[in-house]
């Protein structure tokens, strides 16, 4: 299994931006889908934004226009920059990793919006 450890999480205002990083433990190059969950309290996990071997993202509608996935393959790194920032966009986010082995999650990050 690839290990995720995701950085960059913290407190930021309405309105403001934050970046987030995940990095693999090994080639992204190796890894079919790349992208970022979240889970807000109480609420189940679901999808932010997804990138795949290909470059094909895929954003949940409540954030796009507002986030954007990236990758470095040379950094076997992952982005998440996160721009007008709202506070449902409060939650954990969690890096994901899917390969034909199965899936990997990083240990999560938390993302307070407030004020």
């Amino acid at each position: 299994q690839v290990q995720l450890v995701e950085s960059g999480g913290g407190l930021v205002q309405p309105g403001g931006s934050l970046r987030l990083s995940c990095a693999a433990s090994e080639s992204i190059f190796t890894i079919y889908v790349m992208g970022w969950y979240r889970q807000a309290p109480g609420k189940e996990r679901t999808l932010v934004a997804t990138i795949t071997q290909g470059d094909l993202i895929n954003y949940a509608d409540s954030v796009k226009g507002r986030f954007t996935i990236s990758r470095d393959n040379a950094k076997n790194t992952v982005y998440l920059q996160m721009n007008n920032m709202k506070p449902e966009d409060t939650a954990v986010y969690y890096c994901y990793a899917l390969k034909t082995l199965g899936a990997s999650w990083g240990q999560g990050t938390q993302v307070t919006v407030s004020s």
